[in-house]
């Protein structure tokens, strides 16, 4: 099923491991693993160029071999929009709403239900704050595979639950938090790997390697490497799997510089944030996350190992926004630049207002600003907006 020369490799230790598909954390140390792809793949812009727009136009760099037929939907290839009166002349957003889903999950959900297909289990499995259980349930029903969701009770917008439902999957509901039902996932399907399903949290490293895409589209679309990267932090697999995409692309000589990548987390689901800003080599967990941005609730993010080790070698910062500068980005985008995006998207424009603030970004400097989800996935925050007189 995999390319030839891959492995997997511990982010803690460095210890290496054959490309087994259940194999999660580093046999050695406990430590997360990450795919590690043979830098001589072959790969060319000019040949690859010549494929459609999107995830698997990059195959070449992604760890399946040629033969495998991916369970695909069109994910990828999402527009790179500028956003001067928002933001300024040199900053683009990336509107990952317009993925099939709706949100950035799909990127990674096209590999990892690849492989769950390729493997003959009855179905696949996730903890989720609604992206990732929409995204499942949709790549499931294409491959014509069960799909289990564990959700927090009264924690998902009605937009992703919607979803969910609709594509078939099967809703457990968990008293809690998101990290309460991924903690369920973790003990009931990645410890015993024997399970009939496939579990595809971000703790999963093959899942990553899909959304590592997002940086490849960058270059492929700017024709440089931006300056800047601000992404929505929640569980950090998206940030560091498109630090992990940039990297690569430095190894293979594509390009010469990398950008530096700013994580946002919300005020009160900030434990990420708080680790950076007091230099802790603990995550200093959130036990109750509060925020209206309900895809970055998450109090003990699972990649928080891999996301700190993006932002530090990248040079890059993680910040905090408050709820209200979420609403006022919302705002923004959407009158302004005729965007409309979920709220932990807009978490990316607060983040790089505050930025500018602080002096971890330039107004001349090349942006990219992640928008990680559409706006019908929340509805509820419209209406929110509405009844205060805010739009």
């Amino acid at each position: 099923m995999f390319r030839e020369g891959v492995r997997l490799r511990c982010v803690t230790c460095g210890s290496l491991y054959p490309p087994n598909p259940r194999l999660f954390t580093c046999r050695s140390c406990g430590g997360l693993l990450e795919v590690v792809t043979p830098v001589d793949s072959g790969f060319e812009w000019g040949r690859v160029r010549a494929r459609r727009f999107g995830v698997w136009r990059y195959r070449e760099l992604l760890p399946l071999a040629e033969w495998v037929n991916p369970i695909s939907l069109g994910e990828g290839g999402t527009p790179l929009v500028k956003v001067v009166r928002a933001a300024g002349p040199h900053v683009f957003v990336k509107f990952e709403g317009s993925n099939p889903t709706g949100s950035f999950k799909d990127r990674g959900m096209t590999v990892g239900v690849t492989i769950a297909k390729g493997l003959g289990v009855e179905g696949v499995v996730v903890a989720s704050t609604g992206n990732t259980a929409a995204s499942a349930a949709a790549y499931a029903a294409r491959a014509g595979l069960r799909c289990l969701v564990y959700l927090p009770r009264g924690g998902v917008a009605r937009g992703k639950l919607a979803q969910a439902l609709l594509h078939g999957a099967e809703v457990v509901e968990v008293d809690g938090f998101f990290d309460d039902a991924l903690e369920l996932v973790l003990e009931e399907y990645v410890e015993r790997s024997y399970s009939k399903l496939y579990p595809l949290n971000s703790v999963n490293p093959w899942r990553l390697e899909g959304q590592k895409t997002l940086a490849f589209e960058l270059v492929d679309e700017l024709g440089n490497t931006p300056d800047v990267v601000v992404v929505p932090v929640g569980n950090a697999g998206n940030i560091s799997a498109i630090w992990k995409g940039f990297r690569e692309l430095r190894d293979l000589g594509v390009i010469s510089g990398t950008p530096r990548m700013i994580g946002v987390q919300a005020t009160g689901a900030a434990p990420l944030a708080k680790t950076w800003s007091t230099g802790s080599r603990e995550l200093q967990v959130v036990e109750e996350p509060r925020t209206i941005a309900s895809a970055i609730r998450i109090g003990r993010p699972v990649n928080w190992v891999k996301a700190l080790k993006a932002v530090e070698e990248s040079r890059g910062a993680l910040l905090t926004v408050s709820d209200e500068e979420i609403l006022e980005a919302i705002k923004m985008l959407a009158r302004l630049e005729g965007l409309g995006v979920e709220p932990s998207s807009a978490a990316s424009l607060a983040g790089y207002l505050k930025a500018l603030e602080e002096g971890l970004a330039d107004r001349g400097e090349t942006v990219v600003l992640v928008a990680t989800g559409h706006a019908l996935k929340d509805p509820d925050i419209v209406r929110l907006l509405v009844e205060h007189g805010d739009i």
